[in-house]
């Protein structure tokens, strides 16, 4: 009999620790240097080129959300789920559109807030818009797709969450609505958020090592994490543009009408890696013939129903008001592409 207690061997041990997101990167560079050696040298250079282009709005985005988390700015998130309903409504989009704060990294302070009874209205307008875009979104689809479709996304972002928060208040007695919480909602976050907003603010935040630290650590990570999904997104691109015809991307997301923005939209929820990920591939898709509305429905399709803004509803909801989430997404999907058809 074959003996299965062994521990796992040193090299499985150090494969299973190598990030993701770098290993695609070296295995589709090396794919590409045995099976096309002469587009190698071009795929590094197209990449490095793109990097560096972005690396301004890299670096803006980094020490932005640096600071933030370090003068503990993210506590005024709380001050959109006080006073009336649709106050909080309308605070709770914008705040979820502008803040740097992904739906999972606050799981631990929607959980409290709708075990203590703040309305699911507000919190549906919050997790809507707040995948959507940050000041970090905003820097790397202004650099890479210019600012209008930046100001374009973070006003449908707003959108979003408004039509979900308010479509969630006229419909709060329906049965999708009424008694939205799973028994036992999980509220650990993929962003391991232990104490969310229990402070004030404290703007001058290099006075304390503490807050110091945090901007150190803050700035450090999310530097990495957008260096090696901006790498791994440019890298698709150089071979998007290679190897995909543009007239077929032209065909089937591009011209006028509905069709292409619902086309985009379907694609963008299942198809999408990351928020910043997506701008590069989007901006390889435009050049290729993708349409403007479908570009728009696409990135903002998959923004809500990538896997962390996702699990973010999902641990805590149950699965009627998690479909209602995905239909919100999609309407406002569409109604954003054909907006911004139109207006493009």
């Amino acid at each position: 009999m074959a003996d299965t207690t062994q521990s796992p061997s040193p090299f499985g041990a150090r494969l299973a620790k190598v990030d993701k997101a770098w290993l695609a990167v070296v295995l589709i560079l090396l794919a590409v240097a045995i099976l096309d050696t002469p587009q190698f040298v071009p795929t590094v250079a197209f990449t490095a080129d793109a990097l560096l282009h972005t690396a301004p709005f890299i670096l803006f985005a980094v020490f932005a959300i640096g600071y933030l988390k370090a003068t503990g700015a993210e506590n005024l998130l709380a001050k959109a789920f006080e006073g009336r309903e649709t106050r909080m409504i309308l605070f709770a989009a914008l705040l979820g559109g502008l803040s740097p704060f992904c739906s999972c990294e606050v799981i631990p302070f929607i959980a409290a807030l709708l075990a203590v009874g703040a309305p699911l209205s507000a919190v549906m307008a919050f997790w809507l818009a707040s995948p959507l875009m940050d000041p970090a979104m905003f820097a790397i689809t202004s650099g890479t797709l210019g600012y209008e479709f930046a100001i374009a996304k973070a006003v449908s972002a707003v959108g979003l969450g408004m039509l979900g928060g308010f479509g969630t208040m006229l419909l709060k007695s329906t049965p999708v609505f009424t008694d939205p919480l799973r028994e036992k909602p999980q509220v650990g976050g993929c962003c391991g958020v232990k104490k969310p907003f229990s402070a004030k603010p404290e703007w001058k935040f290099w006075k304390e090592e503490e807050r110091r630290s945090v901007f150190r650590d803050t700035s450090l990570e999310n530097g990495l994490f957008l260096l090696k999904w901006l790498t791994l997104a440019y890298v698709i691109e150089a071979l998007m543009l290679t190897y995909v015809p543009a007239e077929w991307i032209a065909q089937v997301l591009g011209g006028e009408g509905f069709q292409p923005i619902l086309l985009g939209a379907l694609v963008g929820a299942p198809a999408y890696l990351n928020g910043y990920a997506a701008v590069p591939l989007v901006a390889g898709l435009l050049e290729q013939g993708m349409s403007n509305g479908a570009a728009m429905s696409f990135v903002i399709a998959g923004g809500v129903s990538c896997i962390p803004a996702a699990i973010a509803v999902w641990a805590l909801v149950k699965p009627r008001v998690f479909a209602a989430y995905m239909g919100y997404a999609m309407l406002g999907a569409l109604i954003a592409g054909s907006v911004w058809q139109t207006i493009a």
